[in-house]
């Protein structure tokens, strides 16, 4: 099978060279300066306050599945998340494999989420951080996988020069080297981006790996609430979780429905 990240991110940098081309850094600097000092809701005071941690995710489609929610809205799935007990929200922000958009951020925004709000991306260029912050976003998704460690150490930086919290997401023992950054949130993904495959023992196996203090957050593959508490009981605070609500017909009621069973 090819490998679907090295596919993404190749992708990825034709697009954000694109959009320099549209709308150059300068401007958006500029629209960045007028949102600082905003109050923005902090993603990792979330989840350490939360009593089931849950980041429920809006993911209309996937590169492995297909559509999984063609129909679903931004002005309805997420308030609908924060109404039913999600402690803060992923919004996929790519087009082309992940069927999303930056307006969906706004979208939300607009139709009263307060919660935090993830920025999920596959952010290779300081270019889209700055995206980030002009849609809303408490926070951005950085994945090891797709950067060196200085770069990514580079990203962290100007994600708090712009008032941004920094999911960092792990995959395997040697990406754990990058939890020497210190991000704001330590992420552990089950989910193979080279394949699509998904392991929650993933999230059991490398814990011992990262910062007994950090606050980290398992993400992709969880489906069952006992998951839920054998992960909170070795540490886990957050739960990312798209697929197993976005399938369903009402994803904020399966998200209630998920939780009554924690």
């Amino acid at each position: 099978m090819a490998d679907i990240l090295e596919e993404i991110v190749a992708y990825k940098k034709n697009e954000v060279e694109q959009f320099k081309k549209e709308l150059h850094q300068i401007y958006l600097e500029g629209r960045v300066e007028i949102l600082q000092n905003a109050l923005i809701p902090s993603m990792k005071n979330a989840l350490m306050k939360s009593d089931t941690g849950i980041i429920a995710e809006f993911k209309r489609k996937s590169p492995s599945k297909g559509w999984i929610n063609e129909a679903a809205t931004a002005d309805k799935v997420p308030i609908s998340y924060q109404e039913n007990g999600a402690a803060a929200i992923s919004i996929l922000t790519d087009s082309h494999y992940f069927g999303g958009s930056n307006v969906y951020v706004r979208t939300a925004i607009a139709s009263k989420v307060r919660i935090p709000i993830l920025y999920k991306n596959f952010i290779i260029d300081e270019y889209q951080i700055y995206q980030a912050k002009i849609c809303g976003a408490s926070a951005i998704l950085l994945i090891a996988a797709c950067l060196t460690k200085e770069q990514c150490r580079q990203f962290i930086t100007k994600a708090h020069e712009l008032e941004l919290e920094v999911l960092l997401e792990m995959h395997n023992e040697e990406e754990t080297e990058y939890a020497e950054l210190e991000p704001d949130l330590y992420g552990i993904n089950n989910r193979n981006l080279g394949t699509f495959e998904t392991d929650v023992n993933n999230s059991f196996q490398l814990i011992e790996r990262l910062p007994a203090e950090g606050v980290k957050v398992s993400e992709s593959g969880i489906s069952d609430p006992d998951t839920i508490r054998q992960l909170r009981a070795c540490g886990y605070k957050g739960f990312l979780i798209g697929e197993t609500f976005m399938k369903e017909a009402d994803p904020g009621l399966a998200l209630k429905n998920f939780i009554a069973q924690i």
